[in-house]
């Protein structure tokens, strides 16, 4: 909960902070959102690849957590050194290596090593507490992401509303809030390991490399076909996942944006109370935390029935659902096309609701695939696989987000269509998801026959 605090909270004013104080323009701003997310994603494969061979997941956690308090830190000191600009309206489209712009990039270098050692290891961890092939894991994960959705809940509160306040001298206390959140989460996390990281036997969760958990005397043996054919799944399935976080992502990037420059942001019956844009990042967890136990206590009631969908299936269903959500972005586009300057901000918290059911059918359901699936000294790898596919949907997310309409900027073309207008930059990720979906659906059989009967 922690460390996602500290993450979604920075998360949520990373742009602002771009553009406002950095002074970077939207499409600049937009290029580095995307590589920030995906070399975030990409680091993993490093940190779950040394997991597994020489640290545990305990190690490369603390480890990983201190980086990433430094990064907050560091964030935080590029923007102490923020001057006003002197000229208005100006706007940059490459970095500027003054104090100011070093430590924001060190802030961010340090982020990316840290989550490297974090994010997989802390993943996988939840799949070692469960027997290899429990039932129970879709929902464990589940309940997981719950906690994970509590920190992006509060975060984008505390965070934004510390940082994003309008005068971008004080994105500074946004980050120190960000920083203050993952040494809280480091203290509880080296505090509490011993006491509940352990098996229903009572063993040690973490402490040892994965790979020489029961797998001393078979190490070198091959792998078996239905061992490669899992892994086909994994990779399979971690490929259509990019095409979700492409779409996405864009909460981070295009959507935050609209929501500073084109949502009526204020509040009439609490004193025309103006609030900030980065608040709109709540909403996703918030409709989490409602909808997870619904969801966790779904698939156990369907597979009593003999009615859950398989894996494959489940993760179409949520790039369909995520298509729907941009879909009820239209008309809002297609006002904001017509001339219109401010929308209502209930066609955002609308989006937001159906992108997060869909989340809930893709997401915690990819963490618990792999863990069930990979073998067992593979299985920090092949989790830092699956982010590899955010990883690169992080990248895409941040350049189709640079096509963001902007009054300022000519059109643009996205495989040579224009992109004129809100309407036809949505139409991308209608498009996009409703394709990758329909295509899992076809081929959800096939997959869930390679899984060799692990559901």
């Amino acid at each position: 909960m922690w460390e996602r605090f500290s993450y979604y909270g920075m998360r949520s004013i990373l742009i602002l902070y771009m553009v406002n104080a950095l002074l970077y323009n939207t499409t600049f701003a937009s290029t580095i959102y995307g590589y920030y997310t995906g070399l975030v994603y990409l680091t993993p494969l490093i940190g779950g690849y040394i997991a597994d061979r020489y640290w545990g997941n305990r190690k490369s956690i603390i480890t990983g957590g201190i980086l990433m308090a430094l990064g907050q830190f560091s964030l935080a000191a590029s923007s102490y050194l923020y001057v006003p600009a002197v000229a208005q309206g100006v706007t940059y489209s490459s970095f500027i290596f003054n104090n100011q712009g070093i430590f924001f990039l060190l802030g961010l270098s340090l982020l990316v090593i840290g989550n490297g050692f974090f994010k997989p290891n802390i993943s996988s961890m939840v799949g070692f507490l469960y027997p290899k092939n429990d039932n129970r894991k879709d929902s464990a994960f589940t309940i997981f992401y719950m906690g994970i959705n509590l920190g992006a809940l509060l975060s984008p509160l505390i965070v934004g509303g510390l940082g994003d306040t309008g005068n971008p001298a004080d994105y500074m206390y946004g980050f120190l809030a960000a920083g203050v959140g993952m040494i809280i989460g480091l203290i509880i996390f080296i505090w509490s390991k011993n006491k509940y990281l352990v098996t229903p036997e009572g063993e040690s969760v973490g402490s040892v490399p994965s790979h020489a958990i029961k797998c001393k005397e078979n190490s070198n043996e091959k792998l078996t076909k239905i061992e490669k054919d899992r892994m086909t799944v994994i990779a399979i399935l971690s490929f259509f996942s990019i095409f979700f976080f492409i779409a996405f992502e864009q909460s981070g990037v295009s959507l935050t944006l609209l929501a500073e420059q084109h949502v009526d942001r204020i509040i009439p019956f609490l004193g025309n109370l103006h609030y900030s844009a980065s608040w709109f990042q709540t909403i996703n967890p918030l409709a989490i935390l409602i909808l997870a136990p619904l969801f966790a206590t779904l698939w156990p009631v369907l597979r009593k029935k003999g009615r859950e969908p398989p894996v494959p299936l489940k993760m179409a269903i949520g790039l369909l659902t995520l298509s729907i959500g941009f879909m009820a972005l239209l008309p809002a586009a297609q006002m904001l096309d017509s001339g219109t300057q401010n929308i209502s901000s209930l066609w955002l918290v609308l989006a937001y609701v159906i992108f997060t059911i869909g989340e809930l059918c893709l997401s915690p359901i990819g963490l618990s695939m792999v863990s069930k699936l990979a073998p067992l000294k593979f299985t920090c790898l092949l989790m830092a696989t699956w982010f590899l596919a955010s990883s690169i949907g992080g990248v895409m997310a941040g350049y189709i987000g640079s096509l963001y309409p902007s009054s300022t900027r000519t059109i643009t073309t996205f495989w040579n269509i224009p992109i004129d207008g809100f309407t036809s930059f949505f139409m991308i990720f209608i498009v996009m998801s409703a394709a990758a979906g329909i295509i899992l659906i076809v081929t959800s059989k096939k997959l869930s026959k390679m899984m060799h009967g692990i559901q």
